[in-house]
């Protein structure tokens, strides 16, 4: 394994954060589908089949690591992902209701902090936080990060005023319910990466069986595993409520045009998951890469996604119709984002 590297590791990183903050763009393209069958798929793709094939490609014996793990991570892990499950349904439906660029800022925001927090409280190492050198940098980015989700939410309430009654239920726009769900969403985001770091020992053994940089597709797997089942029970129970299971088959009667259109929609959603997984992935060889401030890996992948986000935003033209104040916050709370995650690398190199 080649030495850390902090630069690579910012990098890769990146790279994390534009599939991340692209992944959900595919839905835009699905025709006939209600967001439940939408969702559904997406799932079976995002965490099951895309992370189940990275780690029996990428680490050599998976399924006997699998096997001979230790129960209590292998469970922690599994159950915290499921937990997450919850997060990810509420982002989801954020997205219908803020956008993308809000829903990301928001709750990734939220979470960049809470799920570098979070692990040093249970597993220890929150007091010595300031010891290390560089440790009062790091933390200087974290705070960066928070006054920047802060003045983009901000921005959100005065787009939310900025649009007429006309365009906010065109649009569907509905700032207090989004921000409910992006604090639900964020938090949870924070305890998937808690459920990763529970799932240390599993990517130690696959580094032990010749893994290298892809260990961490050990664990991952693991995590999304649990986060696949919650999502998979609810769906299924929410397609028998609402009758939404049918549509994805097509009947007899229908045309060669709807089966054509049936085989996009199961294709763009497993964009949708190659994309979502993608992040994690390259999360992993960026996190094994910061050397020992590993625990900022979180907190810097974050601030990325949330970056290309706002990228995504500009282009859809979700902010088309605000006026130029809001627009200016908005940018403002961009430089900060960008400023934290750079000081956030610095502190870590």
């Amino acid at each position: 394994m080649s030495a850390p590297n902090s630069i690579i590791g910012t990098v890769l990183h990146a790279i994390g954060g534009i599939s991340a903050s692209t992944c959900y763009l595919p839905s835009t393209k699905t025709k006939g589908w209600s967001w439940n069958t939408y969702w559904l798929t997406q799932s079976f793709f995002a965490w099951l089949v895309v992370p189940l094939l990275l780690a029996w490609i990428t680490v050599p014996n998976f399924f006997s690591i699998i096997v001979n793990a230790p129960l209590k991570p292998f469970w922690m892990a599994f159950l915290l992902g499921g937990v997450y499950g919850f997060g990810g349904m509420s982002f989801g439906k954020a997205i219908n209701h803020i956008g993308y660029s809000l829903t990301y800022t928001l709750a990734i925001g939220i979470s960049a902090v809470v799920g570098t927090i979070m692990p040093l409280m249970v597993f220890g190492g929150l007091n010595d936080f300031f010891t290390k050198p560089g440790g009062t940098i790091v933390l200087l980015g974290m705070i960066l990060s928070i006054v920047g989700v802060a003045i983009c939410g901000w921005a959100g309430f005065k787009k939310e005023k900025d649009l007429d009654a006309d365009k906010l239920n065109k649009t569907g726009f509905n700032m207090m319910l989004g921000l409910a769900l992006t604090i639900v969403a964020g938090v949870l985001s924070g305890v998937f990466n808690l459920s990763l770091e529970y799932g240390q020992p599993i990517a130690d053994m696959a580094a032990e069986n010749g893994a290298g940089h892809f260990e961490g597709n050990a664990k991952l797997v693991i995590s999304t595993f649990g986060c696949f089942v919650v999502n998979f029970i609810w769906y299924i129970i929410v397609g028998f409520k609402q009758n939404t299971l049918k549509e994805f088959l097509p009947n007899k009667e229908e045309q060669a045009q709807v089966k054509n259109r049936l085989f996009k929609n199961w294709m763009f959603s497993a964009l949708t998951g190659v994309l979502w997984c993608m992040q994690f992935f390259f999360y992993g060889l960026g996190h094994v890469r910061m050397g020992d401030y590993q625990f900022a890996s979180w907190v810097l992948h974050m601030s990325m996604l949330i970056f290309f986000s706002y990228i995504v935003g500009v282009i859809m033209k979700e902010w088309k119709n605000v006026k130029k104040e809001t627009y200016i916050v908005l940018v403002v709370g961009l430089v900060v984002l960008i400023l934290s995650f750079c000081v956030t690398s610095y502190g870590s190199y």
